[in-house]
């Protein structure tokens, strides 16, 4: 039987239980005090029966405010905890003393070394674990956790290494004054050491877990705020489809983590996932990135696979699609319709099978009006789209990224994450991000990396001065509220006609009925043959 006394803290209560047990024989195997107020007795060979009179005598002692049994001592329930957490680790464990003796060591272990419990507690640590000085690292003024490559049954493992500490609470010293006394913390000393296994095999295993993908490939893309969870559920149902497909934004919003998610959670998520700038290479480079060139081409010796070549069966990312050359579109509108190409050089056909996805920040639709991308082309691409929202859009999502990059930054840096400020997290909320998720990020691994304590405030974010809001009316406005209304409802209009072409997405889009925005764009002169589309 074992009972839990709650009691206030006064001076020899302890004493006065025990003198009630002493009086009456109870045989008392086990005692425990916490700080909290509470006094444990263990009583193994005691009925409840027997011992059921004696309740009301401790009641009755002055500072007692309850007495009842318990099914464990606080020990006992933590050293039940720790034998079954040894029991389910899948790889050897042993504690020693601050000599290096064994005196714990968990089922797998023993099994590794075919040796009863028995034998093995007792043993010197070194015995079993070579090429590292155990003994010489307990005994050292600054010990700290670790991990090594150590030799354990003749064979390489890695071990992490884990002082056990406990307070030395011998050397406190006071002042000497009565009422004006003052403490200083308790030292810490070793009380052993946990050693903790991992064979080659084992650590190849969980590299092998980690790099392998989601199960939710959009899992890691934060969608707190309305807006981006219907753009997250927009995507997820278009990377089943196998259509090419553009994702709007401006810089920063994520459009080539988004694309990703695309691939990896489409039927082609085997396959590679291969990027062209479309930008950043001169035409006849981008040409032969893109398409391969044959044996002879440019005086080579030997030919080239492409871009399209080498993605087969996967997806062919390109990034700002808009700043393709007049040239480089042409060719890529006859590997859409033809569905197939020929390497620079070659007068051979190659089928294609690659899903393509584009980016781009500018205004697709307003460059084709403009003749500077060809409207073909604009349709093939424009099959399936996604328009990313703007930072500045979603603030909902600012802080839960901001606290997802800190981590990720301090992980990198080897040290704790720290925590947001009140006024910091305001801050970040009201600020417009014009580079968008990039700049917060940016922002924030600049911050964390000169940070010296633990809380980042307002003054350790570095960003350039930006206005807060936006004004859409100047200071020399002389129309009317309905003239100033319709100007900007015109201009939301045309900005979103681009992604969203069709009446019937534009109007789900703007949570309207296909009526009244066929009416709008009637009424505003909004069509693909218009300007400012």
């Amino acid at each position: 039987m074992r009972l839990e006394i709650s009691c206030q803290d006064r001076l020899g209560i302890t004493q006065d239980v025990l003198d009630i047990l002493v009086r009456h024989h109870i045989d008392l195997r086990g005692i425990e005090i916490d700080e909290v107020g509470k006094i444990y007795l263990n009583f193994p060979t005691l009925e409840f029966t027997d011992f059921q009179h004696l309740m009301p005598k401790i009641r009755k002692i002055a500072g007692i405010d309850d007495v009842k049994t318990t099914a464990f001592m606080p020990l006992e329930r933590e050293q039940n905890q720790l034998k079954a957490l040894l029991k389910t680790l899948p790889d050897p464990v042993f504690s020693v003393d601050p000599k290096g003796r064994i005196i714990l060591v968990n089922e797998v272990a023993l099994n590794y070394l075919d040796k009863a419990k028995e034998e093995v507690v007792g043993m010197d640590i070194a015995d079993l674990i070579k090429g590292f000085h155990v003994v010489k690292w307990l005994e050292s003024k600054k010990i700290s956790a670790q991990s090594q490559k150590v030799t354990f049954l003749d064979q390489d493992y890695l071990v992490d290494m884990l002082p056990v500490m406990i307070p030395d609470t011998s050397h406190v010293k006071g002042s000497g004054n009565a009422d004006n006394s003052t403490s200083s913390p308790a030292t810490q000393i070793v009380a052993g050491a946990v050693f903790m296994l991992k064979s080659e095999l084992r650590l190849g295993q969980q590299l092998t877990v980690f790099h392998q993908a989601k199960v939710d490939s959009f899992q890691s893309i934060q969608a707190n705020s309305k807006i981006m969870k219907k753009v997250i559920d927009e995507a997820q149902r278009m990377a089943q489809l196998d259509g090419p497909m553009i994702i709007f934004g401006e810089t920063g919003t994520g459009k080539e983590l988004v694309a990703k998610a695309c691939h990896e959670a489409s039927r082609r998520s085997e396959g590679k996932f291969l990027v062209l700038n479309c930008g950043s290479l001169p035409d006849n480079v981008a040409e032969t990135e893109l398409f391969g060139y044959a044996e002879g081409a440019f005086g080579q010796a030997n030919s080239k696979a492409g871009l399209l070549e080498l993605a087969q069966g996967g997806t062919l990312f390109l990034d700002e699609v808009a700043d393709m050359s007049a040239q480089l579109q042409v060719k890529l509108l006859r590997v859409l319709q033809n569905g197939s190409y020929r390497r620079v050089g070659d007068i051979n056909e190659k089928a294609v099978d690659v899903r393509i996805i584009c980016t781009t920040q500018k205004d697709l639709g307003k460059l084709v009006q403009q003749g500077l991308f060809r409207e073909d082309l604009y349709y093939r691409l424009n099959v399936l789209s996604i328009a990313l929202p703007a930072l500045r859009e979603r603030k909902a999502d600012i802080l839960a990224l901001a606290e997802r990059f800190l981590k990720q930054h301090s992980a990198k840096l080897g040290r704790p994450s720290p925590k947001i400020s009140k006024t910091c997290a305001d801050y970040l909320s009201v600020y417009p991000w014009p580079g968008n998720v990039r700049q917060l990020e940016n922002a924030l691994y600049r911050a964390v990396s000169l940070l010296e304590g633990n809380e980042l405030e307002k003054h350790h974010i570095q960003v350039p001065s930006c206005a807060t809001s936006a004004s859409f009316v100047g200071e020399d406005f002389t129309g009317n509220l309905d003239e100033e209304v319709k100007r900007y409802e015109k201009d939301i209009l045309a900005r979103l006609y681009p992604s969203f072409p069709s009446t019937r997405q534009l109007a789900k889009k703007l949570g309207l009925s296909h009526t009244a925005v066929a009416n709008k764009l009637r009424e505003y002169g909004i069509n693909k043959h218009s300007v400012n589309l």
